[in-house]
């Protein structure tokens, strides 16, 4: 991918987002919807990427959101969507060389077109995922709220609660940070998402609350609020909607509280995150550095 520079000469370089988080059940694919679609209304060109082949959810999310356009006669804003599985190769690193390789190609055609890429990863840890993670301008970990959840980055005392040292995840993520700069690039601006599922006692969200905020000055990461469990969100991946799309002309579903809810949860996360205002010309220069 070509480096960010100074100048008119300096090639444009679309700004990447990944989500990644190695346990199944935390709301990537959800979360890469409504960031997508939060570009999309602020009318940047953006990419996505779907690496999780045995589920595909980003994919048939955005195939729903094609057939949602196509039944209803709507407009709403698609992505230039790719799906890529990894390789099939017997040898472990034949088959990352080539997983890096298809990547690369995969962003650098993109980048030819778009502002922003995201990348949905899988819920394991694969070498098309870890790549993934070493190209990101900005990760975003979605995190249940409790210490099921918060094991994936790391092991809590179990009496008081202190960090011990960081798990599987968040040494793969150092690991892709040093991959990262070796390359030139910036660092990682890494944001966990903290979900709120279920209800949970106070006491439990005090306690996950200061694991957490241990752990972001230890390992180097953001905190930044994430979703209610709600249907709304199930029920608007069926036709490719988002809580952004819920006031576009021509949606039928029906806008109540709960929604407006979840919906400012969504713009709150967007927020945190820090996307920027539309451009005010179609060339997007994008930030210098990388």
């Amino acid at each position: 991918m070509a480096e960010r520079g100074v100048g008119a000469a300096a090639q444009r370089t679309p700004h990447i987002i990944v989500i990644g988080n190695e346990k199944g059940g935390s709301g990537k694919s959800t979360t890469a919807m409504h960031l997508i679609a939060g570009l999309l209304q602020r009318k940047f060109r953006v990419g996505s990427i779907d690496l999780d082949a045995g589920q595909a959810t980003l994919t048939r999310y955005m195939e729903n959101r094609q057939r949602t356009n196509a039944d209803q006669g709507l407009d709403l804003r698609l992505s230039e969507h790719r799906r890529l599985a990894p390789s099939d190769k017997d040898s472990a690193a034949a088959a990352a060389a080539e997983d890096q390789e298809r990547l690369q190609a995969c962003v650098a055609e993109l980048s030819q077109s778009v502002q922003f890429i995201a990348i949905d990863t899988p819920g394991s840890d694969i070498a098309l995922s870890r790549h993934a993670h070493s190209l990101a301008d900005t990760l975003v970990t979605p995190l249940n709220d409790s210490y099921v959840d918060l094991d994936l980055l790391a092991a809590i005392d179990p009496e008081s609660h202190r960090v011990q040292h960081p798990s599987r995840y968040a040494e793969m993520v150092w690991e892709q940070k040093k991959t990262r700069a070796l390359r030139g690039g910036r660092a990682i601006d890494w944001i966990v998402m903290r979900n709120r599922v279920g209800s949970l006692s106070s006491r439990n969200n005090a306690a996950v609350d200061r694991s957490l905020n241990e752990l972001a000055g230890r390992i180097g990461f953001r905190i930044a609020p994430g979703f209610t469990e709600r249907v709304i969100f199930r029920e608007l991946f069926l036709q490719g909607l988002t809580l952004l799309d819920l006031r576009a002309p021509g949606v039928k579903q029906r806008l109540s509280t709960s929604h407006i809810a979840a919906r400012q949860e969504v713009r709150q996360l967007l927020h945190a995150i820090g996307l920027p205002n539309p451009p005010e010309t179609s060339q997007y220069v994008p930030k210098s550095g990388n």
